[in-house]
């Protein structure tokens, strides 16, 4: 039943879309999250409840609203699971990094030139950043 051009083929599409969100993965960043103790205190209860029954109802999610409320509350966990180093590294170490880098080339170091984008370097210089005496 097609009555505009083209109507019948964007419902199908619609259809075949798979948005690969099931309850395996949610419930996996819900336990991380209530083992690092962020649960109660980054999620309101509204956002709690949301999740709680999406793992109790849904297997996988099909709708588009349901993952766009899912996707927006998920993102918030994972930001706040994230480590206070790993936010740092690229504005601290990643500056730090280019800045010796930079120093090593103008000595004569050649092969310094890579240091910039070592990402365990950048992660070096965060943490000794971060563990300086000020």
């Amino acid at each position: 039943m097609q009555n505009r051009k083209g109507e019948g083929s964007k419902m199908k599409k619609a259809r075949e879309m798979c948005i690969p969100l099931s309850r395996n993965e949610i419930v996996k960043v819900k336990t991380r999250a209530l083992r690092k103790g962020v649960w109660y205190r980054v999620l309101t209860r509204a956002e709690r409840a949301c999740i709680d029954l999406v793992i109790k109802v849904v297997e996988r999610v099909r709708s588009r609203l349901l993952f766009s409320v899912l996707s927006s509350v998920l993102k918030k966990l994972e930001d706040a699971l994230e480590s206070h180093v790993r936010r740092l590294i690229p504005d601290i170490g990643g500056k730090l990094a280019s800045k010796m880098s930079q120093i090593a080339q103008n000595w004569g170091n050649k092969s310094a030139a890579s240091w910039a984008k070592e990402s365990s370097f950048m992660q070096y210089l965060t943490v000794t950043h971060i563990n300086a005496p000020k």
